[in-house]
């Protein structure tokens, strides 16, 4: 009877688990780390957008950092002067390490001037993606 309960209990903990998890995956957010950091184009490997940069962090086999890649796409396309790099997590550790990115896909919403604005660690919704560019421009 102890068995049961004991697995009961891992069950609901895992259940509670996945549910914060999912909630907080791919949501866009500020972190106090990130206020005073600021990227050039040396650092990303290409140049800033006019009004703003979609920086994504990816992996070779992570499966919704290619869909990220399509979000981001779209919202470039319908935003004038917003330009979207992706970087090779692995081929850039150091960069990785200083900004704390823990999983990808990592996006990052830069101001035109290369700061910090917003991140998201997941995918991230398409609208949520817009709501931090109107922050950004």
């Amino acid at each position: 009877m102890t068995g049961l309960w004991v697995a009961i209990g891992v069950l609901a903990a895992a259940g509670v688990f996945g549910v914060l998890h999912r909630r907080r995956d791919g949501r866009v957010r500020v972190r106090e780390s990130d206020r005073e950091r600021r990227l050039d184009a040396a650092e990303l490997g290409g140049p800033l957008g006019e009004r703003a940069t979609l920086v994504q962090f990816s992996s070779a086999f992570c499966q919704p950092c290619r869909a990220t890649r399509r979000v981001l796409a779209e919202v470039t396309a319908m935003v004038p002067g917003v330009t979207h790099v992706e970087i090779d997590a692995e081929e850039r550790l150091p960069l990785v390490r200083e900004l704390g990115i823990l999983k990808t896909p990592t996006v990052l919403v830069l101001d035109a001037r290369g700061g910090i604005v917003r991140r998201a660690a997941g995918q991230p919704r398409t609208a949520d993606v817009i709501a931090a560019l109107g922050e950004a421009v």
